[in-house]
This record gives structure tokens, sequence and C-alpha cells, in this order.
């Protein structure tokens, strides 16, 4: 349990330009309170606060939303070198003044964060990899997108030419074939229709080369990742590296995921 591996824990509320910070004692006992600007600068007077409150060097900070609206605080402590740790918000929190939280509502969530067993911690590192295959899936899509607009462009130029170009249009784009219309050359005399239509054909090959090749090592990152996230998922039948990061993107919450490696989730899927 944190409470025997912690001094005093750093409970976050967050709000949209500001966050809410208490510094409680494991016994759940209110130390300080403070209010910091969501930014580097509010940031940097937070672990300046903390070193000046802390009644000891071992430190750990609860937050809610680690991975999207305190995401830059988790990075900078844990940057620090502080134990981070993302909690559920059980109630709706209530407010005074100008946006201020409770402090009585801090020192529940401290008390929630502090008996959590080990295997519920929150790690930067998973929230960092979760960070990466959310990356890693919007490039994806993007790629997938201008794989699919260029494609079609190209299948529509080699249908309006000879046999031999509509058999090819028809025709899966394996690499293979795109290089094959990389080198194809310039028909002689072509007339300028037919130069502007074969330089726009080879453009749209070598596009589609390019983005072939970005989505193959896209997918062995994707997969990279996944691997060390959940050891074996990938393995079983029907689950991909894509499929397998959108779940553990989906399913990320500590509280569905308790030891960041096996989705409650997913073990219905085999």
């Amino acid at each position: 349990m944190p409470v025997e591996v912690v001094d005093a824990i750093v409970v976050v509320y967050t709000h949209r330009d500001t966050h809410e910070v208490q510094l409680v004692s494991p016994p759940g006992t209110p130390i300080a309170t403070v209010s910091i600007n969501k930014d580097s600068a509010g940031y940097s007077d937070l672990l300046g606060w903390i070193v000046t409150h802390a009644p000891g060097p071992r430190l750990a900070v609860s937050s809610q939303a680690t991975s999207s609206y305190a995401a830059g605080l988790a990075r900078a402590a844990a940057a620090a070198g502080l134990l981070v740790i993302e909690t559920e918000q059980s109630h709706p929190m209530p407010r005074r003044g100008k946006g201020q939280s409770d402090p009585i509502d801090a020192r529940s969530a401290a008390v929630t964060a502090l008996q959590l067993n080990a295997d519920q911690l929150g790690t930067p590192g998973a929230a960092d990899d979760r960070d990466a295959l959310r990356i890693l899936l919007g490039a994806r899509q993007d790629l997938t997108t201008t794989t699919t607009r260029q494609s079609t462009r190209l299948r529509a130029l080699l249908l309006t030419g000879d046999g031999t170009d509509r058999r090819i249009a028809r025709a899966a784009f394996t690499e293979a074939a795109l290089i094959s219309l990389v080198r194809r050359p310039e028909p002689r005399d072509a007339t300028r229709q037919q130069s502007v239509r074969h330089a726009e054909i080879r453009r749209l090959a070598i596009v589609l080369i390019a983005t072939g090749r970005e989505l193959k090592a896209n997918s062995a990152q994707l997969r990279t990742i996944v691997d060390d996230l959940a050891p074996g998922l990938t393995d079983r039948r029907g689950i991909g590296p894509i499929s397998a990061a959108q779940a553990l993107v989906s399913w990320s919450d500590p509280s569905t995921v308790p030891d960041q490696r096996r989705p409650p989730a997913l073990e219905a899927i085999g």
C-alpha cells in the first residue's frame, strides 16, 4: 500500500486553468494547500512548494486524468522523480469561492489513494506509452486517409489508359506494382496530355510507396508498445497491433487495467 512507502501524498484536483493541490500525511491529515496555474511555470512553482512543505522525501502525486487534463503536471512530477498515482473521482467535487475545491474532499481523495494496492498504481511509463499509442493511431488514420485518396486517383487515371493500364487499375497496388509504375518510361512522342498523365501516375505511385512503408513502420511501433504493455495480447487469434492498441487506449484507466498489463475487458477476446 502507498501508505507504507510514502511520507506524504500530493492530491491534485484539476480545473480548466488551474490545479488545486493539497499535501496530506499518510494518516490523511492535511499539511498545506496551494493553487497553481496549469502551465510549466505553475508546475515549477508546485515542485518548489512541495519541497518546502513535504515532511519527508518519499512523496506521491495523486490526480485524476493524468493522461489528459493533468498530463502536464504528471510529466513534471514524474521527471522530478515523484510517484504518480491516477485515481478515480468517485463523487462530484463541491466548489467553494472561485473554483476552489473543498479541503475535506482533497483529504478523502488522499485517503482513497493511500488505500490503493501497489498493483493499482498508474506508472508514468505506462501513461507515456498510452500517449504514444494515441499519437501513432492518429498518425495511422492520417496515413490511411491519404492512401485511400491517392489510390482512388491513381486507379481513375489508369482506367483511362490502354488495356495494360486498366488491368493494373483492377489489381491490388502492391509495392512491386507501384515500383513498376514509377520506373515505367514515358511513351515516345508523347503529347502534352500523355506526358502530364504519365508524370501524375508516377507521382501518385511514389506517394503510395512512401505511405505504405510508413504504415508498416507505424504497425511495428504499435506492436512494440502493445507487447510491452500487454505481453501476449497480439498472439491471440484475431487481435493485431492496431486493434490491441485501440483497446489499450480505450481501457487505459487503472481501475479497468489494474496491473497495466491485462485489460479485463479483453479477457473474453479469444
